[in-house]
């Protein structure tokens, strides 16, 4: 047993060595289980869905996994120039404890780190330049911003520490019906507060200067949101943390994760295109009615359809992203929710980069910034520029400098014109585009969020993303749901939506 007023990450990492395992998560169970289990949605919320399914409902349970498009979703690579890069999700945080244990599990290697330096693009010059030195960087911050730079390390350390919270309460079996009560469980009223304003008012609240906003912070969101500081406060704070030190990707790219997880869990990949989903009430062994989900979905085979006891929606319910009808619900289920994706645009250019598109005079031959972020300034066409690594680095690999051709990825709101190209680069031989709905569009005041449960056993993972969008968000409500279905079907209500974490645990250990 263990001293219950630790600090919340030292809970969390005595917790690990229990991780993936029930533990306190499943009391005996009072019916049979469920006998099939349908995910929409192969991207990394449904593919840890069914990798923490069957953890909860064990070996004897048939998972099928439904996806038209290719395994991994937004976590995608594409081949340019004879290498393949990431164009999606592209970076983990060192605290993305189930992301980590993900490819702990699945026996994938973290990525070779290679050095990169950051600067940032006013539309006309370099405003701000990475050093090789630490303490020059901050000198450099000091100067200009005060300690404003540290003390948006400090709080945002502190939204994180509050944010591990969500591993306790899941380590020890707790779900929560809504995203707004995941979000109270882990910071209370204070995230739900940061929900509901802007990251402009929350920082400006805490005391940060109006150029910092505009200088530092607005260009992380941009490169991490394609939004501005007007994006809500939580989902500002997930971005702010992306800035951290220790990113980390995965050996091969990150989809591994992904096509890994299906492998490990001996789930049933369907490459189909679910179109609508029916409630069926059918008799039981007992005498009463039960519900049903008839999945009925086109391959390339043709139409067909499937009966399931539970089914995990692990794809965006909204326009532009989903067209699956619902029959027999009542009351109704919508088809999509309100609010709308943000377009983003992932460019990749092998070519030789105009340093002087940057403002810079530098020889190209010594320009080695690999990270090129933008402040709000509306003439600029883009909200990023990165020299990309491939997804495996060879053993002497070193990142080319300006002088050089590369590849590059430009982030955009819109496609890039030939003219837009022409300015960014001398020449080029090969561009990839792929536009995206990658993440909500984020304005306050929070609107409310779609449940987790829509009906008594057909759940939706993806609300969450009104939150934060982030591949450990999607993996968090994955093993919320698993945890709540498991809750559901077994009656074990005492573990929904409960906030009394540490008095019930001195009830349990």
């Amino acid at each position: 047993m263990f001293h219950l007023n630790l600090p919340v990450r030292t809970l969390v990492i005595l917790g690990i060595c229990q991780f993936g395992r029930r533990g306190l998560a499943s009391a005996p169970e009072v019916r049979d289980q469920p006998k099939k289990i349908a995910i929409v949605g192969a991207g990394i919320g449904g593919t840890a869905a069914a990798y923490f399914l069957r953890q909860e409902f064990g070996a004897g349970v048939k998972i099928d996994v439904f996806e038209a498009g290719a395994v991994g979703g937004r976590l995608a690579t594409e081949s340019i120039a004879g290498g393949e890069y990431e164009t999606g999700g592209s970076v983990i945080h060192p605290l993305n404890l189930h992301m980590k244990h993900f490819v702990d599990k699945l026996g994938l290697n973290p990525r070779k780190d290679v050095p990169s330096k950051l600067a940032i693009f006013d539309g006309k010059e370099l405003m701000f330049e990475e050093s090789d030195w630490f303490i020059v960087n901050i000198l450099k911050l000091i100067w200009r911003y005060g300690l404003n730079f540290l003390r948006m390390y400090i709080w945002v350390e502190g939204i994180l520490d509050k944010f591990m919270r969500i591993y306790q309460y899941q380590q020890f079996g707790y779900a929560f019906s809504s995203v707004d009560r995941l979000l109270h469980a882990m910071g209370g009223d204070a995230f739900l507060t940061l929900a509901n304003q802007t990251l402009e008012e929350a920082m400006m609240g805490e005391g940060f200067s109006q150029s910092f906003l505009n200088d530092i912070v607005a260009p992380v969101a941009r490169v991490n949101y394609g939004q501005s500081v007007r994006i809500n406060g939580f989902v500002g704070a997930v971005s702010l943390a992306g800035a951290d030190a220790g990113l980390w990707a995965v050996d091969g790219g990150n989809k591994r994760v992904c096509s890994g997880l299906l492998y490990h869990t001996k789930a049933e990949l369907i490459k189909a295109r679910v179109t609508a989903i029916a409630v069926k009430h059918r008799p039981s062994k007992m005498g009463n009615s039960v519900n049903l989900y008839e999945v009925s979905y086109v391959s390339e085979s043709g139409s067909a359809h499937s009966l399931y006891d539970i089914v995990i929606l692990a794809t965006p319910l909204h326009q532009g992203l989903s067209d699956i009808s619902f029959v027999g619900f009542s009351p109704p289920l919508p088809s999509h929710f309100p609010g709308r994706y943000q377009q983003t645009v992932t460019t990749l250019v092998h070519g030789l980069l105009n340093v002087s598109f940057l403002g810079s005079s530098a020889d190209p031959a010594h320009f080695l910034f690999s990270d090129i972020l933008t402040t709000e300034h509306k003439p600029l066409a883009i909200n990023s520029l990165s020299s990309l690594d491939p997804v495996s680095i060879p053993a002497d690999y070193a990142r080319p400098p300006a002088s050089r051709p590369a590849v590059w990825k430009v982030f955009s709101a819109q496609p890039l014109t030939q003219e837009q190209l022409a300015a960014m680069f001398l020449r080029w031989d090969a561009v990839s585009e792929r536009r995206w709905l990658a993440y909500p569009a984020y304005s306050p005041p929070h609107r409310a969020t779609p449940p987790f449960q829509l009906h008594e056993r057909l759940y939706y993972l993806s609300g969450v993303e009104w939150a934060a969008s982030a591949m450990e968000m999607s993996a968090i409500s994955a093993r919320n749901l698993a945890l709540l279905a498991h809750h559901c079907w077994h009656g074990h209500t005492a573990k929904v939506d409960q906030e009394d974490l540490h008095t019930r645990l001195r009830g349990e250990l």
